[in-house]
């Protein structure tokens, strides 16, 4: 990507010869690519919000309402992919998606309702010990969990919520601020709910240094992975996270509103007298359709799980799950951190004054997303670049989230967006 002197080329030459040579770029042609009225592929610089369909879904979909139509009932044991089990289909791939050992994730209901089931089991608020820890300008959903949760335990939120801020004029957040935040507080702290990505600045966090902190302190360690599932390298089980939950939609390409994912450390999964919310598919299996009148839930992630599996929500996460094993993390995540150095050094030939960069330089500080701040008419430019055949998204005041997805982008599009940047900004 880069020539003699080590500088990113900025010609249109340049930018398709190194898709060319770049076998990652094979994966693009797994996925279903939008088209504007012209048909034309939109440069979808999107899957910070919605993912791309894989192609493979529609005839996974497929087989199951065939199966659904040719079997009724008995499809929950005869399918070609049987209901009963169908979750323990990701019982391998989730674990790889995350750094985690097999039982320690299940695919199960909506990112928030996961993270209300493992507050319900891992707040445990006490005199002493009631906080829970979360960014300034968390994901509202978060925030108004995190809120509920503490309001049920009958505590005001604006005591026992402990939000963490960036320094006065920047937008990430510092690790050593959060360490020294941690070890100030921490002996107040029940919960450290931080994200795993920034869903606003598309910071990453360094979660392995801010999860061996917290531990320090004695807190339980929750991630919100919605934004670093499918996009970052994930250790969770190595990390020593207590819990986490992500949504299945965004980098994972499973579609709108897809059925999420949870992981729960084994040393709590081995654990079966932690309270939860219960519900029958987290029972035994070896006592499910007994109808025992108590809850006895299976060991791992499985036991947080209420009802069964929607099969028609889950084929879809199975078909992309296939292309990231196929893919590996590690090779997507090495093309992503080229493409967003490729996007930062073209954004940075723009004329200064009207965009900021406000997503961490480093590397290891990024994913996919590059949040640009827009000093003056942000709506504006959006419908600009909307005009210009590009598909990304902004947040209000004045950001505009750019994100430039490794399994189904390409540095063709990186620099076409680039110049429509340019123009719109002028």
């Amino acid at each position: 990507m880069s020539d003699a002197g080590g500088r990113l080329p900025a010609d249109e030459e340049s930018a398709l010869r190194s898709d060319l040579d770049d076998p990652g770029s094979r994966f693009r042609q797994r996925f279903e690519m939008p088209a504007g009225p012209d048909g034309r592929p939109l440069i979808y610089l999107c899957g910070n919000s919605l993912g791309l369909m894989p192609k493979a879904a529609r005839a996974l979909v497929d087989e199951e309402m065939d199966d659904w139509a040719a079997l009724a009932v008995e499809g929950h044991f005869r399918s070609r992919r049987p209901w009963y089990s169908y979750h323990e289909r990701f019982r391998d791939s989730g674990a790889r998606l995350v750094g985690a050992r097999p039982g320690e994730v299940v695919m199960m209901n909506s990112l928030t309702v996961n993270l209300h089931l493992m507050l319900a089991t891992f707040y445990r608020p006490t005199a002493d010990r009631h906080l829970i820890l979360i960014e300034e300008g968390a994901f509202p959903s978060d925030a108004y969990a995190v809120a509920t949760h503490v309001a049920h335990r009958g505590r005001r939120p604006d005591a026992s919520v402990l939000v963490a801020r960036p320094r006065p004029g920047e937008a990430a957040l510092r690790t050593e601020d959060l360490e020294r935040l941690l070890e100030a507080r921490g002996r107040e702290i029940a919960v450290a709910l931080l994200p795993g990505v920034q869903y606003l600045t598309g910071q990453v966090l360094d979660m392995a240094r801010l999860a061996e902190a917290a531990r320090r302190q004695g807190c339980v360690v929750g991630l919100d992975l919605a934004h670093a599932a499918g996009n970052v390298d994930l250790r969770l089980h190595d990390w020593q996270v207590d819990f986490a939950a992500w949504c299945s939609y965004k980098y994972l390409n499973a579609g709108p509103g897809a059925v999420a994912g949870c992981f729960v450390h084994e040393r709590h999964g081995r654990d079966t007298t932690l309270p939860r919310l219960a519900g029958w598919w987290g029972n035994d299996p070896d006592t499910r359709f007994r109808m025992p009148p108590e809850f006895a839930p299976r060991a791992g992630a499985d036991g947080w799980q209420i009802s069964n599996p929607p099969i028609l929500a889950l084929a879809p996460l199975l078909a992309s799950l296939a292309i990231f094993d196929e893919a590996g993390m590690d090779r997507l995540r090495a093309r992503s951190v080229r493409m967003t150095a490729y996007l930062l050094a073209l954004v940075d030939r723009l004329p200064e004054g009207r965009i900021e960069v406000i997503t961490p330089r480093r590397p290891d500080e990024r994913g996919c997303q590059v949040s640009l701040r827009v000093r003056s008419g942000a709506k504006g430019l959006l419908a600009a670049l909307t005009r210009g055949g590009v598909v990304c998204d902004s947040r209000e005041p004045d950001i505009v989230r750019v994100a430039p997805t490794p399994l189904y982008n390409t540095f063709h599009e990186i620099w076409r967006f680039a110049r429509i940047l340019e123009q719109a900004a002028a």
